[in-house]
């Protein structure tokens, strides 16, 4: 089988597309729909009913939109063998959700509403019931899709020969991103799902797939759909490759979130006063996907060891610059810890009950305090382009300074200590938002207390 595979060569800046603007003004709400749905853990029996349950999302796509949020992030919902990133079709809906009719119903009603549809796209590894590999088994060295995998017919393992994994699953097939069926897969893939109305794409274990083949897939993908927005699981490196080399749109910015809680737990803003200007420096080629959690890690209101600085997370979260995204339950406080074990993330993806009026009364707080920082980020949409400088920075104490291109500047003053601080505040300001201890005119702000200021008029 010939194998063209993906171009050497690689563009040596950014590329020059001409994008739609709408990323810039959406804030993400991420569910996990195998697990918000509560789904069963293991796919259906082969004839078994389709179940119907990606509409019973429709109480929520008006719960989001209140919270603030106009983009409905979805993580894996195409069929697969278990918790959906061991995928066995890219073209088919897992039973266990729903169908075709029920995808074109989803997104028709999250148009409608004006909430862009992100889908999340597992195409590093498959499962091992993907029938490519299935033929591999079948037939061995015969088989036309053995150059799709990383074959090892000399190695070891239960099958008679090896193959490369992802991260150590043998359950995760990892395929040959040089292969040029592979390309064609995903490539058919994107294009069938925004074909249908999705608005983009979230690239799951982009960091583990070759640039080129990024960069390949996704500019022939935006031949056809350049409104379209991609944007790479990347946890370390430099973030900038996948955008210059990768030709992805954004990454998701794991530094900063590690900062935000680890700073919090350290008592140590020295930490994210660094990240901030690591973070600037991104943002001067791209918008990175903010968060302060998603389906794979422990939730903050659970990582944070003091939960009364949940607000400051939340602060930093909705004032540095980025397309920001809330993972679902987030916003109500819920708690769950991620472990190392199978089955370990089960407790960051749990069901959600029918409607908003089943969940616990005492998660509205946090929701309305999201609304509050949300609905500030709407009034201020320079936010998303914008640069942080640090101001003043101690272990207990942070006050730093967002800056717009079009001379447009709040500042963000936090305090983790048992008592007041003043921070030294010069000029006449307004207080935007702020926790209920903001006083005189030095602005002291209470214990563990923050606040918004913006320069009065």
């Amino acid at each position: 089988m010939a194998r063209s595979g993906w171009p050497g060569s690689r563009p040596a800046g950014r590329r020059e597309v001409i994008m739609s603007d709408w990323p810039a003004r959406v804030i993400w709400w991420k569910v996990y729909p195998l697990g918000f749905l509560g789904a069963e853990p293991a796919a259906l029996p082969s004839g078994a009913d389709v179940r119907h349950r990606l509409r019973s999302l429709q109480p929520w796509l008006d719960y989001l939109i209140e919270l603030g949020c106009n983009g409905l992030a979805l993580n894996p919902i195409f069929s697969s063998e278990t918790h959906g990133y061991d995928v066995v079709d890219h073209l088919r809906i897992d039973p266990r959700l729903g169908d075709d009719a029920d995808v074109d119903w989803l997104v028709d009603a999250c148009h409608r509403r004006g909430i862009r549809v992100l889908f999340d796209g597992v195409f590093n590894h498959v499962g091992r019931s993907f029938p490519a590999f299935q033929d591999v088994l079948a037939n061995r060295e015969k088989s036309p899709f053995a150059p799709w995998f990383h074959i090892d017919w000399d190695g070891d393992g239960p099958d008679g020969f090896g193959y490369q994994n992802f991260e150590g699953h043998d359950a995760l097939v990892v395929l040959d991103h040089q292969c040029p069926e592979v390309i064609d897969l995903v490539e058919n893939a994107m294009g069938h799902w925004l074909d249908r109305g999705v608005d983009g794409w979230r690239l799951d274990a982009a960091y583990a797939v070759p640039l080129g083949f990024w960069h390949t897939v996704v500019s022939r993908t935006r031949r056809s759909h350049p409104d379209a927005w991609f944007v790479g699981e990347v946890i370390h490196g430099d973030y900038p490759d996948w955008i210059r080399q990768g030709d992805l749109d954004s990454v998701t910015q794991y530094e900063l979130w590690k900062s935000i809680w680890s700073s919090l737990n350290d008592l140590n803003f020295h930490e994210l006063a660094w990240n901030l200007e690591r973070h600037n420096s991104f943002c001067e080629e791209f918008s990175p996907l903010t968060f302060v959690g998603n389906h794979d890690v422990t939730r903050i209101a659970s990582r944070l060891d003091d939960v009364a600085l949940l607000a400051h997370a939340l602060v930093v979260l909705f004032t540095v610059p980025g397309v920001p995204s809330v993972y679902y339950g987030d916003e109500q406080a819920f708690r769950g810890v991620k472990e190392e074990r199978e089955g370990g993330d089960d407790a960051v993806r749990p069901a959600f009950p029918a409607g908003p009026d089943g969940l616990d009364p005492g998660g509205w707080p946090t929701y309305r305090l999201h609304q509050g920082l949300i609905g500030l980020r709407r009034r201020l949409p320079w936010l998303v382009t914008a640069r942080t400088e640090a101001i003043e920075v101690t272990n207990d104490q942070f006050a730093y300074e967002v800056l717009g291109a079009g001379g447009e500047r709040i500042r963000v003053l936090l305090n983790t200590a048992d008592e007041g601080y003043r921070f030294e505040v010069e000029g006449a300001v307004d207080v935007l938002v702020a926790s209920d201890d903001v006083s005189g005119p030095g602005h002291e702000v209470g214990p563990q207390g923050w606040a918004i200021l913006q320069p009065a008029d």
